[in-house]
């Protein structure tokens, strides 16, 4: 199996890959493919019980994705592309088929299934030639599938929950990753290892190399589709991967990088020219008249240039409450939409073509409306809304990072820059006035309800029966606490200025007697006495001497066995930095003294002040878990 020659008549075709799995493009990537990236928003709603086999159901999931790509990009982005690669990996054990876990309980109850079991892992592959006739988009369609079988080990309930609390079943099929920590949990495969981890390279290969020296006929179905088949399509992508709209093409072996785009290769305009490409391949003559190629600018790179602009036209959308504009109604056009926002029509309409540009509006011919995750994130009343935090990015956070250089420069506070005024207090920045310090609760209150549920069920707390949320702001977490733990009653300790403008931020629910409000500043007053000490998003706002101060003192209030709850966004190690909680201290730089701390910091800290037991739970939400216990 050569593939050289098949790779050079793909060379000069727009080949696409309908899936922003990290995983498939590093698999295609290392062969040699070149491809663009446009992940498929084609909604996996086909109905299991209507196929015979569980390979069917994934060969026609991977078409209707590979199909739903084509389509959009004739459609809507004037772009016909040559070659769409759709792919869809499932597991089935015991004739039930398991996709990605829905949540931690979903994630326990597939490896429950799998544990001790051998089980297969199919992935259906759709490959699909485009054309396009009289404006129509015509469609050749050849799929075929893998299996692979793999045998779990007699695993205990200990190891299930740990490894479903490191975060990485929540994105893969069958609810573990091969290739990473889910290895440990495998005794053997029989087949394809590749096909395990997301993509069949072996059969693809052999499937090009029949396609493409020469095509044998017999294979290929011919298919025309004179509209856009009509299935439900979202833009909460269904790989469980980025919204990125950005269409970027791999080429060669280039590697991964830590965000899962690859370090080398080209980000594509949308604009209907196969030559207007921005930073890609331009073939130029030197005087020998040997072809050679300019310079490519790394997708990477160029994200990074552009991500301020990004978050601008996301801020600015937040402000003008366009999202909520858009909730619950049909597509409205740029005219109704600018008349309701009170702004011009030609501002509103290029803002909009952005956001949906970003993924996160949807256009059609009717109007623009939301994304499924636009409802759910970025209406202000959305269940897990994050327009609060938005807001306060705009009109605090922006300002400050326009101030940077002067900050790395004198590693110190920008706040006089930025605000006119210099406060040695953080939060006397944020209380200077009624309506920065309700753009500051809203802001704190949208991360701690969207990283509640995580954090409170990160480790069992049932052993605790008194809690106090040290710096608990609206309560948010608390009032999470106690669905959870019944028996739990819970103490927000915050300070006046917080205590006494909670009632917006409190849940319609009428259970929450279990938590009390009381005001007071934890670094001069006394705290109340607790079982658990809880400190969310508390400690990365102060140097390690001022924590200690505050340890010290829970520390001598707390009996034998008492512990601390702190949620945080840890630090990994060199290797895996997360780049959120690197760019979370340079904010830290640009507001306190405060730093993001790696776990073995948290631990020295914890130590020193008489806490042992010390564990550390990644939670795949914003922030990590750390559970203590006084000794």
């Amino acid at each position: 199996m050569v593939l050289s020659p098949v790779l050079g008549k793909l060379v000069s075709k727009r080949v696409v890959l309908a899936s922003a799995s990290p995983r498939r493009q590093e698999i295609l990537t290392n062969v040699g493919l070149r491809f663009e990236v446009v992940p498929s928003w084609f909604k996996e709603t086909l109905e299991k019980s209507s196929f015979a086999a569980p390979y069917e159901y994934a060969m026609e999931t991977a078409k209707q994705k590979a199909l739903e790509v084509a389509n959009r990009m004739h459609v809507k982005h004037l772009r016909t592309p040559d070659v769409v690669i759709g792919a869809d990996t499932i597991v089935s054990v015991d004739e039930e088929i398991l996709e990605k876990p829905v949540d931690k309980q979903d994630a326990y109850r597939m490896l429950s299934r799998l544990n001790g079991k051998e089980h297969s892992v199919f992935t259906g592959v759709a490959i699909i030639h485009c054309s396009s006739k009289d404006n129509q988009l015509e469609t050749e369609v050849t799929d075929f599938y893998e299996e692979t079988k793999v045998k779990f080990s007699d695993l205990s309930e200990e190891l299930l929950w740990e490894y479903i609390h490191s975060g990485e079943p929540m994105d893969k099929a069958g609810g573990y990753g091969i290739q990473a920590l889910g290895g440990m949990l495998v005794e053997y495969v029989q087949g394809d290892f590749l096909n395990v981890v997301g993509f069949p390279l072996n059969h693809f290969c052999k499937k090009l190399a029949e396609l493409y020296c020469p095509p044998p006929k017999h294979n290929i179905q011919h298919k025309k589709y004179d509209s856009i088949p009509s299935v439900d399509t979202f833009e909460n992508l269904s790989d469980g991967e980025s919204e990125s709209s950005n269409f970027t093409e791999h080429k060669g072996a280039s590697k991964l990088d830590s965000s899962g785009m690859c370090s080398l290769g080209t980000i594509y305009n949308s604009k209907n020219s196969s030559s207007a490409k921005t930073g890609s391949v331009i073939p130029l003559e030197n005087q020998k008249g040997v072809s050679k190629s300019a310079a490519k600018l790394p997708p990477k790179i160029l994200e990074l240039m552009d991500g301020f602009r990004a978050s601008k036209a996301l801020f600015v959308a937040s402000k003008l409450k366009i999202f909520d504009h858009l909730k619950d109604k049909g597509p409205l056009n740029a005219a109704d939409i600018a008349n309701e926002v009170e702004a011009s029509v030609c501002g509103t309409e290029r803002l909009l073509d952005a956001c949906a540009a970003l993924g996160l509006l949807e256009k059609t011919p009717q109007g623009y409306s939301n994304t499924d995750s636009a409802n759910t994130f970025l209406t202000s009343d959305g269940e897990y809304s994050v327009h609060g935090y938005i807001i306060h990015s705009n009109d605090h956070l922006w300002p400050l990072f326009t101030n940077l250089e002067s900050a790395v420069k004198e590693g110190s506070r920008q706040s006089h820059r930025a605000f006119g005024k210099k406060e040695d207090d953080l939060f006397k920045d944020y209380y200077h006035s009624q309506e920065v310090k309700q753009r500051f609760m809203a802001a704190m209150h949208s991360i701690a309800h969207l990283t509640a549920r995580d954090v409170a069920t990160a480790f069992d707390l049932s052993q605790f029966k008194s809690a106090c949320d040290l710096g608990g702001c609206t309560g948010a977490l608390a009032n999470e606490l106690i669905q959870i733990y019944p028996n739990l009653k819970v103490t927000v300790f915050d300070l006046p200025e917080v205590i006494t403008n909670i009632s917006n931020f409190q849940p319609s629910r009428q259970h929450t007697a279990s938590v009390t409000y009381v005001s007071g500043d934890f670094f001069k007053d006394n705290i109340p006495e607790a079982d658990l000490y809880i400190l969310s998003c508390i400690l990365h706002d102060w140097p390690d001497k001022k924590i200690h101060v505050l340890l010290s003192k829970i520390s001598a209030v707390c009996k034998p066995g008492s512990g601390i709850l702190l949620s945080e966004m840890v630090r990994g190690d060199e290797k895996k930095n997360r780049s959120t909680a690197l760019l979370q201290s340079l904010n830290m730089l640009l507001q306190t003294k405060g730093k993001e701390r790696t776990g073995s910091e948290y631990q020295s800290l914890l130590e020193q002040d008489g806490f042992t037991n010390i564990k550390i739970r990644s939670t795949g939400n914003m922030l990590d878990v750390i559970l203590c216990i006084k000794t």
